[in-house]
């Protein structure tokens, strides 16, 4: 009895001290971010890489840079995300190739499906705020091979889009800056300290200045130049016809937008053939993955739980 009694107590020793051993271990260091490049062309785009599990492409938009997807990538990285972020072309550390034409859709487009090639897979979720949104929108419609989840911050579908400018006063006001961005020169007034004026964190300013020193205004305008929609009103033309989009859409809204109306969101299920979630944050701005950080980042998070 007490040689039964002396191997359970030294059973529970050595449980008592494994647990403790365990407790005192130091948690591993969470991988660092990878700084990776893709090949498009004679394009190459800079992106950076986190996590592991099924692929999500982060596209930015104007004037940002990958680093604006840094919360969100945390936040789904942890979740057992592969995240990586892009620096557009033309912008940081990413080729900036000359001209007009250089900018065109279809490259951008091809600039995605570049990165999802690079990372050896033939699909990804993808993200896009601003002139990433419109990317995004259209690598859905262009590529929908590469699509298989679509998460959109900001611009409405390329129909709601071209609808408001025909019809809405307040869309065609809040779009003067884009013919302002349109006219020969315009990259003349721009500074990267004035760029990154938008940025409210003091530890993420010098970075993007950083990167917009290393970047190419001209480039920035190019895309305004290339794909933004010239007419108004009357000019606007007649209806464009659009190709389903075939995979579950989410898309976020600011409601404080002053260059995105939030009505070009109206009837953008009709352009979508799979489920379809419309969220609406009436505190949020623009830059509404930094003004409703913490909503954006777990409104993705469970949205693609729910579909993965």
């Amino acid at each position: 009895m007490r040689r039964m009694v002396a191997r359970l107590s030294g059973a529970l020793a050595a449980t008592l001290l494994m647990v403790s051993m365990a407790q005192a271990a130091p948690a591993a260091p969470a991988a660092k971010p990878q700084d990776l490049y893709a090949q498009n062309g004679a394009v190459k785009i800079h992106y950076v890489a986190e996590g592991k599990g099924p692929l999500v492409v982060m596209i930015h938009g104007f004037p940002d840079y990958w680093a604006t997807w840094k919360p969100l990538m945390a936040t789904l990285s942890a979740a057992g995300y592969r995240t990586v972020a892009l620096d557009n072309r033309g912008y940081n550390l990413s080729d900036q190739p000359k001209g007009e034409a250089a900018y065109a859709m279809a490259n951008l487009v091809g600039d995605v499906a570049a990165v999802i090639a690079a990372e050896k897979q033939k699909d990804a979720i993808v993200i896009g705020h601003d002139w990433g949104a419109a990317i995004a929108w259209n690598a859905a419609m262009s590529r929908p091979d590469v699509v298989n989840r679509l998460i959109i911050l900001s611009v409405p579908h390329p129909a709601g889009m071209a609808r408001e400018l025909a019809t809405n006063k307040a869309q065609q006001e809040g779009s003067n800056y884009a013919r302002n961005f349109q006219k020969e020169g315009s990259e003349k007034m721009l500074s990267a300290e004035g760029l990154a004026g938008w940025v409210k964190d003091p530890a993420e300013k010098p970075g993007y200045v950083e990167a917009f020193r290393r970047s190419d205004f001209a480039a920035m305008m190019n895309y305004y130049r290339a794909n933004y929609p010239r007419g108004t009103g009357e000019a606007a033309g007649p209806p464009q016809a659009f190709p389903p989009i075939k995979v579950p859409v989410l898309v976020i809204h600011g409601m404080k937008d002053t260059a995105l109306n939030a009505a070009g969101h109206n009837g953008t299920w009709d352009h979508v053939a799979a489920d379809t979630t419309i969220l609406m944050i009436p505190t949020a701005g623009h830059f509404v993955q930094h003004d409703a950080e913490a909503m954006v980042n777990r409104t993705i998070k469970d949205w693609l739980d729910e579909r993965r």
